[in-house]
């Protein structure tokens, strides 16, 4: 056992101690003077040891009561997260779920313009607010199309932020643009919700999504959630979008997404005008129509609809209109989508 000897020599006492600590932090005092003093001294030196250790394996405790504490909550975690398999369907997900419904609120979630048209006056011509109007047969067909089976698989499949990024894919792409925190994802997930499984992700920030995802539904068709413009866009955002809606020979129609709360904004026109100038079939769908009054989202409808009439030649006369937490909407929206991606002829 080694041992360190040193002299620790007070001046004003003239006292002379001989301390000898081993391996162990045992103290040994020799004194050679004043023996009471050397007493004190040695019990103080004691009672600190005595204290160290007792904080130090305070500490030690509180560390493991810690790592004890976030093991279990991950696991509580872990298991209050349901996975894929265990997350249950929205109970609006199905168009055969309605059937149980009041007939005014169904023939709202099947045709919401049907509940405006009342407040509407007997001059507004309504014929362009009714030109996709699809039976409850191609309702179910089109639903079909977003169910997953054995065989026919929806998921996500990639993402992109430059065009020689994007995927290599033949079949007929259907693509979605908004302005940011227009609830773009929010409105994929609800046509997605026959599938649960695929992860589409949502946030309340705006400017979420950063890149082109690309999900496939079987070998029918693919969906495109595309960045949101203005606020928090991606700085290539001009670049990444542009080049994709000109360059992408299997795109069949694109989904401009108006926030039916506030109307048009500035940037919504300009996503509008590219539209035009590049040539393409696109369409024009209202989100968020149950965040605002009746009045309120009618003066936006009509402002909508006097500009398809007077700014539009590729833009498909009706403006659809959705709510994606009351899935007002969602129904005819899908079947419009598999009609335009050539997989229902309608009835």
């Amino acid at each position: 056992m080694q041992r360190t000897r040193f002299v620790v020599s007070p001046c004003a006492a003239q006292q002379c101690l001989t301390m000898t600590v081993t391996s162990r932090s045992l103290m040994s005092l020799h004194l050679h003077s004043h023996p009471a003093g050397g007493a004190k001294l040695l019990d103080s030196v004691d009672e600190g040891l005595r204290r160290r250790r007792r904080g130090g394996r305070r500490r030690r405790r509180r560390r493991m009561t810690l790592l004890r504490t976030g093991r279990l909550l991950q696991r509580v975690h872990r298991l209050a997260t349901p996975t894929p398999t265990q997350q249950r369907l929205h109970s609006l997900a199905s168009f055969r779920q309605t059937s149980s419904l009041p007939e005014r609120r169904r023939r709202g979630l099947l045709l919401p313009f049907s509940l405006l048209q009342e407040h509407l006056h007997p001059s507004v011509d309504r014929g362009d607010f009714q030109i996709f109007q699809p039976s409850e047969d191609d309702l179910c067909r089109a639903e079909a199309l977003f169910t997953p089976s054995a065989k026919h698989h929806i998921d996500y499949f990639a993402s992109a932020v430059r065009m020689d990024h994007v995927p290599a894919l033949n079949q007929p792409e259907v693509c979605f643009i908004g302005r940011s925190n227009v609830g773009k994802s929010s409105l994929i997930r609800a046509l997605f919700s026959l599938a649960p499984e695929v992860e589409v992700r949502i946030s309340k920030s705006p400017g979420h999504t950063k890149k082109m995802n690309f999900f496939t539904v079987g070998k029918a068709f693919t969906l495109v959630d595309l960045p949101g413009y203005g606020h928090r866009a991606p700085k290539d955002f001009v670049e990444m979008v542009e080049m994709y809606l000109q360059g992408r020979r299997n795109l069949v129609r694109t989904f401009l997404l108006v926030d039916g709360s506030v109307g048009v904004q500035k940037a919504d026109f300009v996503a509008l005008d590219m539209c035009e100038e590049f040539g393409i079939p696109y369409t024009i769908v209202v989100t968020k129509i149950d965040k605002s009054q009746q009045g309120v989202l009618l003066s936006h409808l009509m402002q909508i609809q006097s500009l398809i009439k007077t700014r539009t030649s590729t833009c498909f006369p009706q403006p659809f209109l959705v709510s994606s937490t009351q899935f007002s909407g969602v129904y005819l929206l899908r079947c419009f989508i598999a009609h335009v991606t050539g997989n229902l002829n309608m009835s």
